[in-house]
């Protein structure tokens, strides 16, 4: 392998994979999706090329184009977009025959078989995003109180239940009280109307699947899930070791430590 693709979504994750490509002495041309991918991303990439959101024909064939037989998928596409700016190609639309439902993870699993009947092989994520997987420890300053270590066990069994059944992946809970569930709103959204229904002072519990596959969706932390934390005025947020990445990792830490946040991964 030469050159390796990554089909683009948002945030940071397709820069890491990038840079660590590319200091493989890899090739990298990346596909992104307009509305989505950070346009910076062309400035860190051997070759970029841009699709619509469905448009899954045409990243193939600019895969192709450039002689990519291998790809990452990395980075963030809101799942109520499959509602709303939805414009799929052929491809695209044999996607949604294919998926079980339009739940994030179907949708993925049935793009992966797509673009791999294609000749494009996805590949697993985590060799290109090892600096960013989470050992297990505290990270901040301070560790979970006796309340707050219930909470995080209560969560666990809650959360570990719904990400079984692919609902979501995080709870919200207080005090013993399991305040909100992870939907289709996503991580940072369930974050917040967690923190109002609980009127602050909540415990966050987020986790992965035991089947959860690596080559896309694992769970991300990052700048914007610390925005939430402080939005929903949380005192602890708990996380599953070597299964979640975190963007930014110093900056995150300093942040959660302002906010006297304890951070823990088990």
């Amino acid at each position: 392998m030469n050159a390796v693709g990554i089909i683009a979504g948002g945030g940071r994750l397709p820069f890491v994979a990038a840079a660590e490509a590319r200091a493989r002495g890899l090739r990298v041309v990346a596909v992104g999706v307009r509305g989505e991918t950070d346009p910076e991303l062309a400035q860190h990439v051997d070759a970029m090329h841009w699709v619509r959101l469905g448009q899954l024909g045409a990243a193939v064939r600019a895969l192709r184009s450039e002689g990519v037989a291998d790809a990452l998928m990395l980075g963030k596409v809101e799942i109520t977009h499959l509602f709303s700016k939805l414009r799929p190609d052929l491809l695209g639309a044999r996607v949604l025959l294919k998926a079980r439902d339009l739940r994030g993870d179907s949708v993925l699993e049935a793009t992966v078989a797509c673009v791999e009947s294609e000749g494009i092989r996805i590949l697993e994520t985590p060799p290109f995003l090892g600096p960013l997987l989470i050992e297990a420890g505290v990270l901040t300053r301070r560790g979970p109180s006796a309340q707050e270590r219930k909470d995080i066990v209560l969560g666990r069994q809650i959360a570990r239940q719904i990400a079984g059944l692919r609902i979501g992946q995080t709870v919200v809970v207080k005090h013993g009280t399991v305040v909100a569930v992870e939907s289709v709103e996503g991580t940072d959204a369930a974050i917040r109307r967690g923190g109002a229904l609980g009127r602050g002072g909540v415990v966050v519990v987020k986790v992965a699947r035991t089947d959860q596959d690596l080559r896309f969706d694992l769970p991300t932390i990052g700048a914007e899930t610390l925005g939430a934390l402080r939005e929903a005025s949380a005192t602890a947020l708990a996380l599953d070791a070597r299964r979640t990445l975190l963007v930014d990792r110093e900056v995150f830490v300093a942040g959660a430590n302002e906010l006297g946040l304890a951070v823990v991964a088990e």
